[in-house]
């Protein structure tokens, strides 16, 4: 692992993983294993994204069932490979605390790697725009909230069993310290990179370390 770290310049490098647009839900596992055979020499983890408001009923393959048997699936071809990668999901922030719950049996059940806390929200409940008809998922501020929400409560619920990534609306070092406070191992950033600039990512490692000091 530290060579691969070494060859790569410390860059790790995920393969976001999903399902077409047009295939139906029954037929998507397919579509998972082709991607996850595809990228597997080149990517250091693999994110299942059941979770994209984007994708046609993709949300519906967050429900237990149908998610235990993709990430199982996932997870036997993983262990078929002469070196496995870690398979992470990816969930939204709309799920109820029923299926959160849900969410930590399958991970526990399928022994994946950890959670990617959360996608994009389909909730227009903290936008301040009147403009609240469009579709699609919506990210940045409005999502910072509900999101550390999910971290925290998967953490507290789980006995903290297994890694979170957390994510949504990271915007400011304090964000991000509430998000590791709330159960996170791990941040990303996406819309908070775009319009506070890549010294959030310099002012988040200083907060960091004055917290640890």
């Amino acid at each position: 692992a530290v060579l691969r770290l070494m060859n790569n310049k410390g860059v790790l490098i995920g393969g976001n993983i999903g399902k077409n647009k047009l295939t139906e839900n029954e037929k998507a596992t397919s579509d998972y294993l082709i991607c996850f055979d595809t990228l597997f020499d080149y990517v250091d983890y693999f994110v299942v994204n059941v979770s994209s408001p984007n994708t046609p009923n993709l949300r519906a393959l967050q429900d237990k069932e149908p998610l235990t048997a993709l990430l199982q699936t996932l997870q036997n071809q993983n262990l078929a490979k002469p070196k496995q990668k870690p398979i992470l999901l990816k969930i939204a922030p709309d799920l109820t605390e029923e299926q959160l719950l849900d969410i930590i049996a399958i991970v526990n059940e399928t022994k994946i790697a950890g959670v990617i806390a959360t996608n994009t929200t389909i909730s227009r409940n903290n936008l301040q725009s009147e403009n609240k008809t469009e579709t699609g998922g919506l990210s940045g501020k409005p999502l910072t909230k509900r999101s550390t929400e999910v971290i925290r409560f998967l953490s507290e619920k789980s006995n903290k069993a297994f890694p979170i990534i957390g994510v949504g609306g990271i915007h400011s070092a304090d964000d991000a310290i509430e998000k590791l406070e709330a159960g996170a191992s791990l941040i990303q950033l996406y819309t908070g990179f775009i319009y506070e600039g890549p010294q959030l990512v310099k002012e988040i490692n200083k907060k960091i370390l004055e917290n640890s000091l």
